[in-house]
């Protein structure tokens, strides 16, 4: 899966001969191929494409992108700038979009300094590209998904008093792993009782006690996308306010993705999410967005929040997780992810969302 035809269209309206991609996420997402951080750089003109990294990777780059791309070895001696400035003479280019909101300064200095041509702030391209999303996309995100609430569904026999919220999160990973997960998309967060109440948490050696809420928090990678949920569930037994607190943030999130849909404003669907909150007396303890898109990367645009104006695309994959935290008490967030359509939206989560009394 690549996306080099929808590159290159844009380099056409944005009168650019080339973009030079040095970001790992969008890397991927005009080629199909991953290497690690900095390890690649991919130019694509409006009739070639190359692909440029080291021994590490070169033959998994050939076997992948053959047909394709011009994969160039990078070495001691020649670096990237000397294989970007040969591509350059050799396909006549002179104005090249770079990331700008990606690339660091000294890297933007240096390629200023030795490439032999214009460079052109151009990350905006991918940015709107990569918010809609193709059927191949949406089908690696669903199932990153599938893979992600397998893992639930089996925690669901760990948790109980005395289960430790570092070693419950130590586990999600395994499992997301054995059921064919590439990687993590983020780093688990799993915490308990008055730990619940710090929204990105990190897991401790807390032992859960009952009459707890858990909040856990996690994803994983496949086929380069990433997954993302957020399931609360009680140990032993709850009280009449844990119970409110849990249907008002159900209640919350169910608002906002009925307002999700084509042209709607992510500001517009944060609202509705925090409309229903404020009124049940919570309003003050929802501090983050009522979501952002997943894609490449766990967070990236467009978000559902009170700073988005603009309307979400049609094909766009954001997360709908609206929450309550009261410090030094409770916290409950519920999370799935779903996809924008023209008219309305359809949700890529199957896993139940009632409260769960373990």
């Amino acid at each position: 899966m690549n996306h080099l035809q929808a590159i290159r269209e844009r380099l056409e309206t944005r009168q650019l001969d080339a973009l030079l991609l040095t970001h790992q996420a969008n890397r991927f997402y005009a080629t199909g191929f991953m290497s690690s951080g900095t390890d690649g750089a991919a130019l694509i003109t409006r009739a070639k494409a190359f692909y440029f990294t080291d021994s590490r990777y070169t033959e998994a780059a050939g076997k992948r992108l053959s047909g394709l791309f011009d994969i160039g070895a990078v070495t001691g001696r020649r670096g990237y700038e000397t294989l970007i400035n040969e591509a350059i003479e050799a396909e006549g280019l002179r104005r090249v979009g770079f990331e700008d909101a990606y690339m660091t300064v000294a890297a933007y200095r240096k390629y200023k300094e030795k490439l032999r041509c214009e460079l052109v702030p151009a990350a905006d391209i991918l940015t709107e590209l990569r918010q809609v999303k193709d059927a191949g996309e949406i089908q690696a995100l669903t199932d990153a998904q599938r893979i992600a609430e397998k893992a639930f569904r089996e925690i669901l026999n760990d948790l109980r008093p005395g289960a430790v919220e570092r070693e419950i999160a130590a586990k999600l990973q395994y499992l997301m792993l054995r059921y064919g997960a590439e990687d993590k998309s983020f780093d688990p967060i799993v915490v308990s009782g008055p730990n619940g109440s710090l929204p990105h948490g990190v897991p401790t050696d807390r032992a859960m006690k009952d009459g707890e809420f858990v909040t856990m928090d996690f994803g994983c990678v496949f086929r380069g996308y990433c997954s993302d949920m957020t399931r609360t569930v009680a140990i032993g037994h709850v009280t009449d306010e844990m119970r409110r607190i849990y249907d008002t943030v159900l209640a919350a999130q169910l608002t906002g993705i009925e307002t999700a849909k084509a042209g709607v404003t992510g500001k517009a669907v944060d609202a509705a999410a925090r409309d229903v909150i404020a009124a049940a007396g919570y309003g003050g303890y929802f501090a983050h967005s009522f979501g952002h898109g997943v894609g490449v990367e766990i967070h990236e645009y467009p978000n559902a929040s009170a700073l988005n104006e603009k309307p979400l695309p049609a094909g766009a994959v954001i997360s709908a997780e609206p929450g309550i935290y009261i410090p030094g008490k409770l916290g409950v967030r519920i999370e799935d992810v779903i996809v924008i359509t023209e008219t309305g939206r359809r949700n890529l989560m199957e896993a139940p969302k009632e409260l769960l009394i373990l």
